[in-house]
């Protein structure tokens, strides 16, 4: 379920007490609700690197790698050939990754295969090597700035166009959000009809709050507004790893 972005705003404003530390505008916000939604989505890749490296609980509802992966399940996407074919254009056997969607790949197959993903120097050297060389049953694959390239042979390279069945598994990135408004009376009300609500589960509405009033003292030139944003961010992050 995601979170309602005004909710979130009217409890920002609530807390930075506008009336004696400055008023948050709209557009302020939504620069700073962008910046928040994307710090705690990225935190999460960091968080599992850090519990993978701690024993387990075994309690279904409170073990912490279980709670981050049902929060990165939500961005979870499981595309086909056809939506490859068209969001991923290909040439020279390079497949150009629309990073404004994809944040990180999880796996790629051809014709049912997993494809195994290399750095660029792995790849040329296993293209190479009579041991090591890919096969349509055995493909590899690397990512890069140039885009995504599949060998299944030597120099033979798979596309959504070359015939073979492709997919791809990876987590998208939020959409910005965005607390949309009309003017009335010379003052902004909200339209929730254009309005984007945060995409994250809806667990992180109260740290969404915390991080936007921080990031909104800075913006006031406030230390008291920040003090608060820092403190209340700190309790809820102590609370999460007892």
């Amino acid at each position: 379920m995601a979170v309602s972005i005004d909710t979130v705003y009217q409890r920002v404003l609530v807390l930075a007490n506008k009336e004696q530390r400055g008023y948050i505008t709209p557009q302020e916000f939504n620069l700073l609700a962008n910046h928040a939604q994307m710090e705690i989505f990225e935190q999460y890749f960091y968080d599992i690197k850090q519990y993978n490296r701690m024993p387990g609980n075994m309690q279904e509802y409170s073990d912490p790698l279980s709670v981050l992966y049902e929060k990165i399940g939500e961005f979870e996407v499981d595309q086909d050939n056809a939506w490859m074919a068209g969001n991923m254009a290909a040439a020279g056997g390079i497949m150009q990754i629309p990073w404004g969607q994809i944040y990180k790949i999880g796996t790629v197959s051809v014709g049912g295969n997993q494809v195994e993903i290399v750095n660029s120097k792995d790849f040329d050297a296993a293209r190479f090597s009579p041991l090591t060389a890919p096969t349509l049953q055995r493909p590899i694959g690397f990512t890069g700035s140039a885009g995504l390239k599949v060998a299944i042979t030597e120099n033979t390279y798979a596309t959504p166009a070359s015939g073979l069945n492709m997919s791809i598994n990876y987590i998208m990135r939020p959409r910005g959000v965005q607390w949309a408004y009309v003017i009335v009376n010379d003052k902004p009300l909200y339209n929730d009809n254009i309005s984007v609500d945060f995409e994250l589960h809806s667990s992180e509405e109260t740290e969404l709050v915390y991080k936007i009033l921080k990031l909104a003292g800075v913006n006031l030139k406030s230390p008291e507004v920040v003090q608060v944003g820092q403190m209340m961010e700190q309790s809820q992050v102590q609370q999460e790893k007892q």
